[in-house]
């Protein structure tokens, strides 16, 4: 796949943002919200200070952008995230009317690809493009680096 110079600019956004989740002790996800070159929303994993399971940094990317547009319906932006979206972070959105989603790394564990053919043929009312693997060797190192240091 050819990134462009901005795809790349904004995924070195979201792992500004991933690291301000480390520097909280939270898994370091970042996430920015991008419509026609210009910066919507940011977000990063904080769940755990936040007591909120759906504080994921996708989540919290949408509601900021949410918040300045005025708008739920995100129409056609894009987003950037360091890890691969799970299944309730590609519910909210495909509610947000996004158009792209651009991960770094993925999650074998709990990302939404590996359930894309079943969802295939789901009835959903929106669908956007999903793009994984930009910056994934940076956005995997921070994600190891974490997990290394937890565990000693």
């Amino acid at each position: 796949m050819m990134w462009s110079g901005d795809d790349i600019y904004f995924m070195k956004l979201a792992l500004e943002e991933a690291e301000k989740a480390d520097r909280l002790d939270e898994v370091p996800v970042g996430a920015v919200l991008v419509s026609e070159g210009a910066l919507l929303g940011r977000g990063h994993n904080h769940p755990v200070k936040l007591n909120d399971p759906t504080a994921h940094a996708e989540i919290q990317a949408l509601r900021s952008a949410g918040s300045w547009a005025k708008n739920y319906r995100l129409t056609g932006a894009t987003l950037y995230v360091t890890l691969e979206p799970c299944l309730m972070c590609f519910g909210a959105l495909i509610h947000a009317r996004v158009g792209r989603v651009v991960f770094g790394a993925s999650d074998p564990k709990v990302g939404v690809s590996r359930w894309l053919d079943t969802l295939d043929g789901a009835a959903l009312n929106h669908r956007f493009t999903f793009e994984g693997g930009l910056l994934e060797p940076e956005c995997r190192e921070q994600l190891q680096a974490f997990f290394r240091r937890r565990r000693g």
